[in-house]
């Protein structure tokens, strides 16, 4: 059974920095890739960055060169750093599982909650 566990969520100013943090069971974030997604309030769930299993790493253009997916595979957990960021990005934010077939996100974490302040 697969289960993540999203941390490192809470308030932050518009222009700071913040560190999310994913541990999973069940699943190696190395053999498959593993992606972040966030929710705003009103809104859809939108992806905000993959890192696949080649380690290639996709982002949505507005967090280009401002947010960074990566994994440490000695604690197979999967992180996503953002910087400078904007009250417009307050959302629940979600860890993901990829298939290693249809590399498609699977399985899903509750989420942990990112408050930007203006």
């Amino acid at each position: 059974q697969v289960q993540l566990v999203e941390s490192g969520g809470g308030s932050v100013q518009a222009g700071g920095s913040l560190k999310l943090s994913c541990t999973v069971s069940g699943f190696y974030f190395s053999a498959c890739g593993g992606e972040w997604h966030r929710q705003g309030p009103g809104k859809v769930r939108e992806l905000v960055a993959t890192l696949s299993r080649e380690g290639a790493t996709n982002y949505a253009d507005s967090m280009k060169g401002r947010f960074t997916i990566s994994l440490d595979n000695a604690k197979n957990s999967l992180y996503l750093e953002m910087e400078n960021v904007k009250t417009e990005e307050t959302a629940v934010d979600y860890c993901a599982a990829l298939s290693c077939t249809s590399r498609r996100a699977t399985w899903w974490g509750r989420g942990t909650q990112v408050t930007v302040s203006s």
